[in-house]
Formats: structure tokens, C-alpha cells, sequence
């Protein structure tokens, strides 16, 4: 008798009201220091590896949903969506312009500025972050000098690094590279002639994304002496163009392959709310220097949460855009299925102006895609808030609650009852068929795509010099063949079809960001690196979804459990629809925008404080 098969009925056909949702966790160890460098041998070794992930495989039941199950959907190897109808409310820009025409777009659609409120505000009493406005103001006004505030942000990272040898921000930086370009943007200011509002703006790096001259490691100790590059990623030449200055290369959890943001190789940068605590990862320098106030954005990647992640768990705003909506050129995940590059900042606004700068598609990429138009919220009026009244949410509840406290989903549940309250938005229950499919499917999808890029120069002997938390990961991507590829690829086209189905009956699905706060960093993690994939699901328990289909998402932060760690919100978009998703953010982020608390690693780069 050969093994049972499960046989799934095509998408189109299941009953959604037989629907049950499985409360998971992942069945593994958490390892820790030798030990984990222990195991890390063991797996990798011919004989005793294969039975050891055999068994992993068989307890979380990825044999059995990839293996034993006929799915009858052809396969969906990128992203394919049908045209969208247009976004209300917004301005649409050209894709293929000059960043700094889109952005100067993107500040038109801002409301009035006005800096009586911002820049005479005592920060002390009732913290909020600078905006990038801020920033423009001062320097418009002669308060001050992007060199002026140069010299403050590098004696800020230089003291942080100082009294912090063991967790750098930043792993590529020079403070001259820096000043060469304040003062260039400086002139500028003094000639009356800034780029952009970006001009003088403070952006961070995460180490995936080219940034000449500095190498790009990956957070490694060795990948840029196979990979050496000649110019900036697309994205960052397009912020050079809008007069941004870069201040070097943050850390980042090695080859983004965690979710915690622990780096052995060069420290683990530490959570500003709570310096024993995790920033959550990749993108764990570039949220952590955000949130620190060292600078007002950075740009990430996010192929599994990884801009969404880390920015809920240090209390940011991070935007995930559609799939190719931003050029990948340049980066260690360029040519994957899963991951886009986005940016990290304090606010709403802010995200969208970095937003407007970087982006736009390849031509290939816009050939095959075709997008919908970008476009922006006039968030410039009042009228643009009475489009949220017939802003229709999705909650899977039973989803919603599936967290490791219920401090999480409750703040999450009390900011959707503010949205009803204040702007007449409609939450609407829904249903996610098939929930662990879709989570083995983008494991496989990332897994097998950051294999293919690692292994060349992993076989021959460099993989032995990747920390040990990417190697077992390494070695459970090694076990996935050619079929488990497809099935995912199947299993993708399901998990698509039934989003699109949702997004027939809501405008946006709402979840918490993260399963989890901040979760404590292990002593024994930090010299060896640590496995800990049960925290890893709570990390990303519904960010998934997001990379798997290519959908926009944004995380806002919406309070603070009772530990005072931040919670973040997540929206997830129809495809290409950033532009409603940034309004949403935006009437999230004036409705719970009051009870922000200052970090308690913070620099106030801007008064010098």
C-alpha cells in the first residue's frame, strides 16, 4: 500500500464556511551557543543531517502538505494580478520621472506644514520623532546646517558605538564620507537652491543594498570579496538624486536570514525601547537607527517581514510596496519572487517620501507586471479623510487573536474601533482559507531563492564562514527539491486566488504586525547566534502573505504593552495599492500618534539635545 494522498479540491470550489483555523507552533529546539554549534555540524554532515531535518520536516508537517497532496492549480512562479480599478482620492505620478519631481508630488499631497506646532514643541513632555519636514524647515530657515547636524549625528553614533562596542548600528561608515556630503548640501542651502525636501535628510543602508563606495556584506564577514560593486542599487542613486545624505551600511541579521536582527559577526544591535531586547530582523540596523533618532529613514528589504518586523518591534512605520514596484537592481535579492526594497521611518509621511523617491520598476519588470499607475494620498485636505468612510476592513479574527499575548490584539482591536469611531471605516469578517499551506509555501519560495544565490559561493568552502543561524537554515533550504518548489508554486497560485476573492467584499486586511513584542536576547546568542524558530513564528505569523502574493503592507505603530514595548498594526493592500494604504496609516497615525514614548536609547540629532 503506498502513503494516503491528500487531494485538494481546485480553490474556486471550497466551501468557506468549513473553514477551520489552526492555532500552529512550530515544532523545534531553541538552541543556543555551543550547542547550536553543535548542531549546526550535525545537520550538515552527510549522514546524520538528512534525518535530523527529516524529522523537522515531518513534525511541522511540510512532508505531508508538499509531498502527499494533489493540488490541481498550475503553478505561479511571480506574482500575476488582474487590473486593479483606481485608487480614490489620489494624485497619480510618472514612474519613469525624476525622483525629485515625485517627491516635491508627495509633499504637495502633505497637509499644511506648520512649525509653530513642530519646532517651539517641547519634546520632553509629549515625544514625537522630527519629520523630515522638520528637518527642511530648520535648514530653510538658517536654524541650522545639514553640516551642523553631521557633526551631531556622528558624535552621537560615534558615543553610542563607544559605550556599545558589542551591538553596532552601522557596519560601514565614514564620518568624512559624510561630512563631504553635508557640506555639498549645505551650499546648496546657502545658494537658495536645495534639490528636494529630501536635500540634507539624514538615510541609512541595510547591508543587502549597494551603496558605493562601502562593500555590501549581507551582514557577513565575507560575501563582498565575491560580489565587489562599481555603483549605487537603483534605489539609492535615486535618493542620491534627491539630495538625501547616506551615512554608511547598517547591520543586519547575516544574508537576512532570521527574523531577530542577531548578528554574530559584528554585534547585535539592540532594541532603543529596551536595550536587552531585539530589534527583530533583517532589517534590524536600519529600524534601530530610525527609532534611535539617528536618522529619519532607512531603506530595507523585505522578503518575510523584514522592513514590517523590525519597525513594529521598535515602534516605526514600515512599508512593504507591491511586488516590482520598486527597482531591486543592486541588491543580494534581485533577482527573487518574494522580497522588494522599502523604507523604514518615523512617521507616515516620511515613509511616503522616501516612497515617492525610490520608486518605480525596471522596464522588464513593468513589461510583464503592468502596474497600476503610483500614485499618492491628498492627505492635503479634509476631504481626503471622508474617503476613509467607505474603507471596508477584513478581519479573520480567529487570526487577528493568534498571538503570544493578548495585549497585542487587543490595542490592535481598540485602534479599529477608533477608525470606526473617528472616520467610519467597516470592519468585515473574513476568511483565509489553508493558512499552513501558504506558510510552507513562502518558506520553500524564499528558502529555495536564497539558496540558489548562496550556493555557488557556498560550495566552495565559503559557507562554512556564515554564522550558525544561517547555516542551519541553509541546511533545511538544501532539503526542498524541485518538486517542493512546484507544489509551492501551486499552492501560491490558491493563496492568491482566494486574496483576490477578499479583496472583491474589503479595501484592506488588518492584523497585528508581529505574533510578539520585542522578544529578550539570550546571553549565550550572541557569540554563536541562536535558533529559535518557534519565536521566529510569532514574528512572522502574518507578514507572510504579503511576500508570498507580492501585496502592498505597512506597519504603524499604535501603542505599548504593559512592559512598554511597541505594538505595531499591520494594513495589507490590494495589489498596488500603496497610496490607500498610506492614508489609512496616516488617520491611524492621528489617532494614536499622542501616546508615543521616547525611546530610551534616543539622539535628537536636529537641536543638538
Amino acid at each position: 500500500m503506498g502513503k494516503k494522498k491528500n487531494v485538494m479540491v481546485p480553490a474556486a470550489e471550497v466551501d468557506l464556511s468549513n473553514v477551520e483555523y489552526n492555532y500552529e507552533q512550530i515544532q523545534a529546539p531553541h538552541i543556543t551557543g555551543l550547542t547550536l554549534k553543535l548542531l549546526t555540524r550535525a545537520l550538515e554532515a552527510p549522514v546524520v543531517g538528512p534525518i535530523l531535518i527529516s524529522d523537522l520536516r515531518h513534525k511541522n508537517k511540510t512532508v505531508e502538505v508538499l509531498r502527499n497532496t494533489v493540488i490541481p492549480e498550475q503553478p505561479m512562479y511571480k506574482p500575476e494580478y488582474p487590473p486593479q480599478e483606481p485608487e480614490p482620492g489620489t494624485i497619480v505620478v510618472d514612474d519613469a520621472g525624476k525622483p525629485e519631481d515625485r517627491v516635491a508630488t508627495a509633499v504637495n499631497c502633505l497637509p499644511l506644514y506648520d512649525p509653530s506646532t513642530r519646532w517651539t514643541e517641547d519634546l520632553t513632555n509629549s515625544f514625537k520623532y522630527w519629520k523630515i519636514r522638520d528637518f527642511a524647515y530648520a535648514y530653510r530657515s538658517g536654524l541650522t546646517t545639514p553640516s551642523t547636524v553631521a557633526e551631531q549625528m556622528i558624535s552621537a553614533l560615534e558615543e553610542f558605538h563607544k559605550n556599545n562596542p558589542s551591538s553596532p548600528l552601522l557596519i560601514s561608515f565614514d564620518p568624512d564620507d559624510v561630512r563631504k556630503q553635508a557640506a555639498v548640501s549645505t551650499k546648496r542651502f546657502e545658494e537658495g537652491n536645495p534639490i528636494s525636501i529630501l536635500d540634507g535628510i539624514f538615510v541609512a543602508i541595510k547591508d543587502d543594498i549597494d551603496c558605493y563606495p562601502f562593500p555590501t556584506r549581507g551582514g557577513s564577514t565575507w560575501f563582498h570579496n565575491v560580489r565587489p560593486i562599481k555603483k549605487d542599487a537603483v534605489s539609492v542613486s535615486r535618493l542620491r538624486n534627491c539630495g538625501v545624505i547616506l551615512i554608511g551600511k547598517a547591520n543586519m541579521h547575516e544574508m537576512g536570514l532570521g527574523t531577530t536582527g542577531n548578528n554574530a559577526n559584528y554585534g547585535t544591535p539592540r532594541n532603543p525601547h529596551a536595550l536587552d531586547r531585539y530589534t527583530g530582523g533583517s532589517s534590524s540596523g536600519p529600524a534601530a537607527l530610525v527609532a534611535s533618532g539617528l536618522c529619519s529613514a532607512a531603506l530595507g528589504t523585505d522578503g518575510g517581514g523584514s522592513v514590517r518586523i523590525p519597525s513594529s518591534l521598535c515602534g516605526i512605520v514600515g512599508l512593504k510596496t507591491t511586488y516590482s514596484r520598486t527597482e531591486m537592481e543592486g541588491s543580494l535579492c534581485g533577482s527573487g519572487t518574494v522580497e522588494i526594497i522599502g523604507p523604514l521611518a518615523s512617521t507616515v509621511e516620511d515613509a511616503m517620501l522616501v516612497y515617492a523617491a525610490i520608486l518605480g520598476p525596471s522596464l522588464s519588470e513593468k513589461t510583464r507586471m503592468q502596474p497600476s499607475p503610483p500614485c499618492f494620498p491628498d492627505l492635503s485636505n479634509e476631504e481626503s479623510l471622508n474617503v476613509l468612510s467607505s474603507v471596508r476592513l477584513g478581519k479573520y479574527t480567529k487570526w487577528f487573536n493568534d498571538v503570544y499575548t493578548s495585549e497585542i490584539s487587543e490595542k490592535c482591536e481598540d485602534v479599529l474601533k477608533l477608525l470606526t469611531e473617528s472616520h467610519g471605516c467597516q470592519t468585515l469578517e473574513i476568511v483565509i482559507p489553508e493558512m499552513h499551506e501558504m506558510r510552507t509555501a513562502h518558506v520553500v519560495s524564499i528558502g529555495s531563492e536564497s539558496l540558489g544565490s548562496l550556493n555557488p559561493h557556498c560550495e566552495d568552502g565559503d559557507g562554512r564562514k556564515l554564522t550558525c543561524d544561517a547555516r542551519t537554515n541553509l541546511a533545511l533550504f538544501r532539503s526542498f527539491t524541485a518538486g517542493d518548489y512546484i507544489a509551492a508554486q501551486r499552492l501560491r497560485r490558491r493563496a492568491m486566488h482566494y486574496h483576490m476573492e477578499i479583496f472583491k467584499k474589503v479595501d484592506v486586511i488588518v492584523t497585528p504586525t508581529s505574533g510578539m513584542t520585542a522578544p529578550l536576547i539570550p546571553p549565550g546568542a550572541l557569540k554563536y547566534g541562536e535558533s529559535n524558530l518557534q519565536v521566529s513564528g510569532y514574528l512572522m505569523r502574518f507578514v507572510i502573505s504579503a511576500n508570498l502574493l507580492g501585496l502592498p503592507a505597512i506597519s504603524v505603530p499604535v501603542g505599548y504593552d504593559k512592559q512598554g514595548l511597541p505594538i505595531g498594526l499591520q494594513l495589507i493592500g490590494r495589489p498596488w495599492g500603496e497610496a490607500s494604504l498610506l492614508r489609512l496609516a496616516s488617520a491611524i497615525e492621528g489617532i494614536s500618534g499622542n501616546s508615543k514614548k521616547r525611546p530610551a536609547l534616543y539622539y535628537d540629532i536636529l537641536k543638538g539635545k
